[in-house]
């Protein structure tokens, strides 16, 4: 069986775009060779700045031959029916073959299709990937109308086994494949033939080429801790900068260079910053004093001077763009230090548009302000220190540094509430009210910071419910489900009990005064709770919570105190784990069932109460004796909270119910007897349904 090596050579292809296109072509490719009948044994993709290759192993050297039966039209019908037919068979009247069927005779074709040698069917599946590839971006050049990322020059794509490699044959737009590649651009630029995989991949490393892109971010990795360990330091993790620099590099030589003295006052996230984002560096750290004092840059090339020229370029552009960061600090710190402070940026927001129909960033910032006053009583913080943290918490918005690294937001914040000499927990809720952005962050747990970051995500929620501009589908343009999650998490993670009900209409009542108009013209907000539910939903299935047992606690009262509604629904989860929880679930259902039947019969409510000297057997009896002594211990168990109490209350109920069912006939002949007893079954419903509504868990 051959083997396929195939290489599109280009010029530099976006290092974001690699990976993606790798397996595209891969997927492409081998999807393409499946369809047309040549399986293969195991096949990988592999990227470069200049290259894509794909290396598919075991291929079947042509594809099968197949016979295919096809029934056709009855004996005697039309001659246009069966000479379409035919048409479609490519076969003449001559070749049909009539059969008895229960319906008459019938016309039945035998279709052979002849096996097809495979690079016959390599070069159309290539070609048709190669002129409908998937980038997010493409080009022409020249007077050919082959689109591609950058330039295509060459097309490598031969077959190989034992007797050699041939060339398959392919002509796109006048770039005609052949079994020849190139190494590195300036180290080993001449043509290389190859005639296998493994003689490419050592010919290309020979060539100053590491092809797998794994292998080159580990080398870079290796040597960039081994000299920054050298040193007495430490190179500061980032993982999507690493993925990035080695795609930006064929053969990585690693060189860490000095950062000038007048720049390291900076705050380190300021250097980090602007390294990675200008120069694509990586910071290197002191860790005693947790200072960025150098930096460590990936050259694409070895040089006579061992990257000594190529150190003072990057030297010398790095001062260039620090030295704008330090103007842009050193402004920023005057104003934060001066008279006026951070309400002189706070005042620039009123020229800033948050949205058309809510207004600027400083009406957001005033709704903010109110709103985390009034919920800094439930999570414990100081109100005035809540109200001050939330009027600075965007000011750095319109600071210098932040305009021009975005990203920076909230932290420098907390850095000019320092030097503007404010509360601690002030200038941490600047940094920390943003979060949590995803999923993976940390959560503030400061009572400032929590107020102020719940204010900024409710405010948003609200806001936007109020103007109608809800998420829709798989489009959410102003990240609410985002704002929402966060919500859940800074409330349970932080154990904050609130009705978010009251707390919507708090905020739609701030909106309403701050827009003038009267908080039932922004109180729209009738379903956000259920918005919230549905999250709440998602975050707690990674977490092992049934949507079910979630939808039992939704149904019960208090379901807008998200740390209850997650209490009560993390008891029913444990609780129905049990045998003891699934035997009464059942026996709670099959209650359920003939008490909703016999009601619906009887145009009743059995809910009036039964009265034991109707008992007859010892078994209802006994189950009028657990009822009263569940629901006395449930009650009082479920008003303070201990859900798991409550449950345990549930599992002594879970033998009187089974012997009941065991040893009585509902529908008794007595009507007396049967009325009773579904006023007992109404009972069975009410003592459980305290816990949890569970005609909604499945099972």
């Amino acid at each position: 069986m051959p083997d396929l090596l195939i290489e599109l050579f280009s010029e530099e292809i976006p290092a974001r775009m690699q990976a993606r296109a790798a397996e595209d072509l891969k997927k492409r490719v081998t999807d393409g060779l499946v369809e047309a009948g040549l399986t293969y044994a195991g096949a990988a993709a592999l990227s470069t700045p200049r290259r894509l290759t794909l290396a598919v192993d075991g291929l079947l050297a042509e594809s099968p031959t197949i016979r295919e039966e096809r029934k056709g039209p009855k004996v005697g019908a039309p001659d246009k029916a069966i000479e379409g037919f035919l048409r479609g068979a490519g076969l003449s009247r001559e070749q049909l073959e009539e059969r008895e069927t229960p319906k008459g005779a019938v016309y039945f074709a035998m279709i052979e299709k002849p096996g097809r040698p495979a690079a016959e069917i390599i070069a159309e599946v290539l070609e048709d990937c190669i002129r409908n590839f998937p980038w997010p971006k493409s080009m022409r050049w020249g007077a050919g109308s082959l689109r591609w990322v950058r330039p295509l020059h060459s097309i490598l794509c031969i077959l190989s086994d034992e007797a050699g490699a041939s060339v398959v044959d392919l002509d796109i737009d006048g770039i005609k494949s052949g079994n020849t590649t190139r190494g590195h651009r300036f180290m080993a630029p001449d043509e290389i033939t190859v005639t296998g995989f493994d003689d490419y991949a050592a010919k290309l490393k020979r060539a100053h080429v590491v092809l797998d892109a794994r292998e080159r971010a580990e080398a870079i990795w290796q040597e960039a801790t081994n000299q920054a360990f050298a040193n007495g330091l430490e190179v500061v993790e980032d993982k999507g900068l690493l993925a990035e620099v080695a795609g930006l590099v064929e053969w990585p030589v690693v060189l860490m260079g000095a950062i000038d003295e007048e720049f390291l006052a900076l705050p380190p996230e300021v250097l980090q910053t602007s390294m990675k984002e200008h120069q694509k560096f990586f910071s290197v750290k002191n860790p005693k004093t947790g200072r960025i004092e150098k930096f460590i840059t990936v050259a694409n090339r070895e040089t006579v001077d061992n990257g000594a020229t190529i150190l003072a370029g990057n030297q010398k552009v790095l001062s260039a763009r620090l030295a704008d960061a330090k103007f842009f600090w050193e402004n920023d710190l005057r104003t934060a230090k001066s008279e006026a402070g951070m309400s002189a940026w706070v005042e620039n927001l009123g020229n800033v548009t948050f949205h058309n129909k809510l207004g600027t960033q400083a009406a957001r910032i005033d709704r903010i302000a109110a709103l985390a006053r009034e919920i800094a009583p439930v999570v414990e913080a100081d109100a005035d220190l809540a109200q001050q943290a939330a009027r600075v918490a965007k000011a750095d918005l319109s600071s210098e540094m932040v305009y021009e690294f975005p990203e920076l937001q909230g932290l420098m914040g907390r850095y000019y509430a320092e030097a503007a000499g404010l509360p601690q927990e002030v200038a941490n809720a600047c940094e920390a009210h943003y979060s949590p952005l995803g999923p993976g962050d940390d959560v503030p747990s400061e009572p400032v910071s929590v107020a102020v970051a719940l204010a900024d995500k409710l405010d948003t929620l609200t806001g936007f419910w109020a103007i109608d501009e809800k998420p829709t589908g798989s489009k959410d343009p102003f990240a609410l489900r985002r704002a929402a999650l966060g919500v859940i998490r800074l409330v349970l993670e932080n154990d904050v009990r609130m009705s978010l009900n009251l707390v919507f209409g708090k905020a739609a009542e701030i909106t309403g005064k701050r827009e003038g108009a009267s908080g039932e013209a922004f109180a729209d907000v009738n379903d956000l709770l259920s918005f919230f539910h549905d999250r709440l939903k998602v975050f707690l299935r990674d977490q092992g919570i049934r949507h079910d047992v979630i939808d039992a606690c939704i149904a019960m009262d208090g379901n807008d105190d998200l740390t209850l509604l997650v209490k009560r629904a993390r008891a029913l989860e444990d609780f129905l784990k049990t045998e003891d929880g699934e035997n009464l679930l059942q026996g709670f259902k099959r209650a359920n069932n003939i008490l909703s039947q016999a009601e619906e019969k009887d145009g009743v409510e059995y809910s009036y109460g039964a009265d034991r000297k109707f008992a007859e057997d010892d078994s209802e009896k006994a189950l009028f004796d657990a009822l009263e002594a569940g629901g006395a211990a449930i009650s009082p168990a479920i008003a303070a909270e201990d859900f798991a109490a409550a449950m345990r209350g549930m599992a002594a109920l879970r033998a009187p119910i089974d012997a009941f069912f065991e040893a009585v006939q509902v529908n008794a002949d007595s009507e007396v007897v049967r009325r009773n007893r579904l006023n007992l079954l109404s009972q069975i419903r009410a003592v459980c349904g305290q816990v949890a509504d569970l005609t909604k868990v499945e099972g």
